[in-house]
């Protein structure tokens, strides 16, 4: 699929400066992980399955653990509780580019558990609940 011009300069500046690594969200994660007493994670640690398949670089790791963590923008990964609307213009583009990026979040989910990781999933709207529960994930 083609990607659509931006609707404008300032758009297109936008769009160029989201980040997919060390996003706010994940730096707030990870310091309440270091504060927890949890500092020995991996960040984007590639996993392979079977046969050294590649499956995925989840955005923190405990490998030793075999714990995945995902930490989601609302937006960009379709929160399922934010409920949010799609962008006004190039509305074909934009849900077929959400629905590719839900689905991918499923498949890796699912690939790495089948290997025996354990996943965990932090949304955006939801840092501090999130991040609690995995520092009680942890704790056991």
């Amino acid at each position: 699929m083609e990607v659509p011009n931006a609707s404008s300069p300032a758009v297109r500046n936008v769009m160029v400066a989201n980040k997919s690594t060390n996003t706010k969200p994940e730096l707030i994660v990870r310091g309440l992980l270091r504060t927890s007493g949890f500092p020995g994670y991996r960040l984007h640690w590639r996993i392979d399955g079977e046969e050294g398949r590649y499956i995925c670089r989840p955005d923190i790791s405990f490998p030793g653990r075999k714990l995945a963590i995902f930490v989601h923008g609302c937006f960009w990964h379709r929160c399922p509780k934010c409920s949010l609307r799609l962008p006004k213009s190039n509305v074909d583009y934009w849900s077929n580019k959400f629905e590719k990026n839900v689905e991918r979040d499923r498949k890796k989910e699912m690939s790495l558990q089948e290997i025996g990781w354990r996943v965990h999933t932090i949304w955006e709207c939801e840092l501090d609940s999130g991040a609690s529960q995995l520092v009680e994930i942890l704790s056991d």
